[in-house]
């Protein structure tokens, strides 16, 4: 009989995922009903109540599970990484980042722009928007923010020409056709997120839960990991 595996997993490893469940649903006999989120809005729905057989988050909503005793014992293990970029669309002019003013005067000329909504509690959009601050331009770029919906990717609203330029996980950008990525964040202003994976503590299923997370540790899903924006160790 088919096993069912419940996964909470941050969009950011979305494209990833997507491309391995297949072949681990077919060797497992198993099926994976995967909700995606932002890591604060998935460990925000597993305090309130909700449970998964496989948590995958980012460091610090793992942490916070293990905190609140969720987190099956020896089943803590780190995936991917993944840094911030900015994209543009397919065939645009390619503005200079390459420098924290460079990327002061590119963020001023644009006409749009996207990043994560800080709200909602995307890694990316919390450390950009306090970015502007330090850059001391945050108003005049809230101005010109559109946000994408919750778990939503900013190069959907670049690939419709609603913005300029998209900020958020390499690796989220990457998702979206019709998009090129212009670079990272420059210098010091360089930041990555580390993803990792348990078995929920509460799993009907921590046999295959730890299977899943021995699937993706291995050397053929980490070249898939990698090919999709994310460094694996």
């Amino acid at each position: 009989m088919t096993r069912n595996l419940k996964v909470f997993s941050t969009i950011a490893v979305q494209g990833a995922l997507e491309a391995l469940v297949p072949a681990f649903e077919k060797n497992n006999d198993c099926h994976l009903a995967i909700t995606w989120n932002t890591a604060p809005v998935l460990v925000k729905r597993l305090q309130g109540g909700e449970t998964a057989d496989v948590l995958i988050l980012n460091r610090a909503g793992m942490d916070t599970m293990a905190r609140d005793n969720r987190v099956r014992p020896g089943s803590d293990v780190t995936l991917a990484s993944s840094a911030t970029a900015l994209a543009v669309k397919a065939g645009a002019p390619r503005p200079d980042i390459s420098t924290q003013e460079a990327l002061k005067r590119t963020l001023l000329s644009a006409r749009a722009l996207s990043y994560s909504d800080p709200a909602a509690g995307g890694a990316s959009g919390i450390y950009f928007a306090k970015l502007l601050e330090r850059l001391g331009i945050a108003g005049e770029i809230k101005a010109k923010t559109k946000y994408p919906p919750p778990a939503g990717l900013c190069g959907d609203l670049l690939a419709s020409g609603e913005v300029e330029l998209a900020v958020q996980q390499k690796p989220e950008l990457l998702q979206v056709p019709g998009i090129e990525i212009l670079g990272l964040l420059p210098g010091d202003l360089h930041m990555v997120t580390v993803f990792v994976a348990c078995v929920e503590a509460s799993s009907a299923e921590p046999a295959a839960g730890q299977a899943l997370i021995d699937f993706l540790r291995s050397p053929a899903s980490a070249a898939v990991f990698r090919a999709k924006g994310l460094d694996t160790a």
